[in-house]
């Protein structure tokens, strides 16, 4: 596997024949804005205290740790259900046990506020979300360029569900690191939060090499004989048989093809869309057994391969072109960005890949 510039990180564009406008974003961290929405709601008793938090320029692997000391409890108390941006406002949920209580005029400072509490039943865990809606600026964007016609196809199309250029780590140092996670030759004393973000940071290169090659091959919209369908917006997983059929609940966005994260237990497609998915594997000299002996770590799942995104709009202001949209949980942001602005974007910092001593 070609690390610092497989085409994967840089994967291709539904507008690429549009031109974009150009500019800037994350000139402050009041330009990046990321609300979680919920699941659900604290219900008002329980032994979890949830805290709705605003967090700035903070690193998601030092906001639980940072938190958790300031209230007096142990970083794993801290649950939260996805990983927001460093450089950003964000606004999310998180749990501590309701015994921290008391403390919680501590936590605001140095980029953390408590806005709001409540008490649940259950610890707040990874996935707990149903997306996040963003408002973004994008500073310096040409005013000679008309944007709609950017929006409007992804309105219509939906968006290529890519992992953005942060989840690989700055010139693919986390897929390497991952790669030496899968052959057993990382260092020894790697922190749990690297070993496991670096991972799944192969998974998702492999996602993007796989859908790369259906938008290539103008499959992007069109179902295959053996391809992995998903309800969409939520719903369970088949393999499709009858592809007519299937074809017009795509069209109609009651489905949507589901590309494989590779694991052991990844739901498995047939037939021609099984080829596919085998030819990505062996042509980054990888196998299903290279995701055996890592537990629970890469089990395998299967993503959607876009998303919708209804609420897409765009205004002109001073200072550039604000951008608000609402993405589901675990899409980015930073993939909306390129078709948009069509220039390099600098991945948000990685976890440190330093090891930690016991």
């Amino acid at each position: 596997m070609r690390r610092m510039n497989h085409p994967a990180m840089n994967p291709p564009l539904l507008t690429a024949d549009l031109p974009g406008v150009g500019g800037r974003i994350r000139t402050r961290d009041d330009d990046f804005e990321v609300e979680e929405v919920p699941s659900y709601e604290p219900c008002g008793t329980g032994e979890h205290l949830y805290l709705w938090v605003e967090k700035r320029g903070i690193a998601p692997e030092h906001f639980a740790r940072t938190l958790a000391q300031r209230l007096g409890t142990h970083p794993n108390n801290v649950g939260t259900a996805g990983l927001k941006d460093r450089h950003a406002v964000t606004r999310q949920w998180v749990s501590v046990p309701k015994e921290c209580e008391p403390r919680v005029k501590h936590a605001d400072g140095d980029g953390i506020r408590v806005l709001r509490t409540g008490l649940h039943t259950n610890k707040l865990k990874p996935g707990h979300l149903r997306g996040n809606r963003f408002r973004i600026l994008v500073r310096g964007a040409s005013e000679a360029v008309d944007v709609s016609a950017i929006l409007d196809r992804v309105r219509a199309h939906g968006l290529p569900n890519f992992y953005g250029p942060q989840r690989f780590g700055r010139d693919g140092s986390t897929i390497e690191l991952g790669l030496k996670c899968l052959a057993g030759t990382a260092p020894r004393r790697l922190r749990p939060f690297v070993f496991r973000f670096a991972l799944s940071a192969v998974q998702s290169l492999l996602f993007n090499d796989y859908l790369t090659r259906r938008m290539r091959d103008g499959l992007m919209r069109t179902v295959l004989e053996g391809d992995v369908l998903s309800k969409y917006p939520v719903g369970g997983m088949f393999v499709a048989t009858d592809v007519a059929a299937e074809q017009a609940r795509l069209d109609a966005r009651e489905t949507v093809p589901a590309g494989p994260m590779f694991g052991k237990k990844t739901f498995p497609a047939a037939g021609a869309a099984a080829a596919r998915e085998q030819v990505v594997l062996s042509d980054n000299r990888l196998s299903p057994a290279s995701f055996g002996g890592f537990g629970k770590l890469v089990m395998g799942t299967r993503r959607h391969n876009l998303v919708y995104l209804d609420d897409l709009t765009a205004e002109r202001e001073p200072d550039g072109l604000r951008l608000s949209f609402t993405l589901p949980a675990g899409s980015y942001a930073t993939v909306l960005l390129a078709e948009v602005m069509k220039c390099p974007l600098e991945p948000e910092d990685e976890p440190s890949a330093e090891t930690e001593e016991e």
